[in-house]
């Protein structure tokens, strides 16, 4: 199969202007999140798709693959859907599945990405699949930088929202406290017939993307991952990461110190 990994990345970040350029141990984020992706077998090939010329460039630098897309997109999706008929009308070639990998998770593994996408190979019926983990901490439940997900029992997203769900008012102490990592495969057909529906109040209200697919009454398989991975949206969090990075394993397979 043709699985293409996408990296949709911007300057313009309300949150954190200029994030993916943001130095890590020497090289930018978004150079960490590329190397990283690479690694990963599984991935045909590997493009970052941006609106930006410094990232552009920075990638072509590398050595990578990048794509130019317009600068009005509101959505990673409607990045990585664009990135994605660009690249099949380049290449020739059509794609079977493409994994969304976001520019700000400088510690993705190629065994996540593995993860992530084994479902849509498994199963037929699966168009789309997120990884989801632990949150280790109170702080980090109560982060609206952080989108938590509640999954039920047989492993399919029920809701995700910026707030601390499910709730600890009622004083339990040990409720399930769990984060999307965003890693996203999407089957192609998939990607290009969700960014035709029209956004729905719940994702537009928890400005979390995957609530349009629960609000049209579809499905996202959410897949458990123990791997340690943190999303970068603050000063605070690129701190964490690149602490966190310094003793990392696959390190040393793309970045000499």
């Amino acid at each position: 199969m043709n699985i293409v990994g996408i990296i949709p990345a911007r300057m313009a970040s309300s949150r954190f202007p200029g994030k993916p350029m943001a130095d890590i141990l020497g090289m930018p984020m978004i150079g960490h999140c590329y190397k990283r992706s690479k690694m990963s077998e599984l991935l045909s090939e590997v493009y970052v798709a941006t609106c930006d010329l410094e990232i552009f460039n920075y990638i072509e630098s590398i050595g990578g693959k990048a794509v130019m897309t317009a600068d009005t997109h509101e959505r990673a999706s409607d990045r990585t859907a664009e990135a994605l008929l660009n690249i099949e009308s380049s290449s020739g070639q059509k794609v079977d599945i493409v994994v969304l990998l976001q520019g700000d998770e400088p510690m993705i593994t190629p065994e996540m990405i593995q993860a992530a996408v084994q479902p849509l190979l498994d199963v037929e019926e699966i168009k789309i699949s997120n990884l989801y983990s632990n949150i280790l901490s109170v702080e980090e439940f109560e982060d609206p930088n952080e989108v938590k997900v509640v999954v039920d029992k047989a492993g399919y997203a029920l809701y995700f929202s910026r707030e601390p769900i499910p709730s600890r008012k009622k004083g339990i102490s040990n409720v399930p406290m769990y984060k999307q990592v965003c890693i996203i495969p999407f089957e192609r057909d998939f990607l290009l017939e969700y960014n035709q529906l029209e956004q729905t109040p719940l994702e537009i209200i928890e400005s979390v993307d995957m609530m349009r697919i629960l609000e049209n009454g579809m499905k996202v398989k959410m897949v458990y991952t123990d791997r340690e991975s943190y999303s970068v949206d603050t000063e605070s969090d690129l701190l964490n990461v690149i602490e966190k990075l310094r003793t990392d394993i696959l390190l040393k397979g793309y970045l000499v110190l």
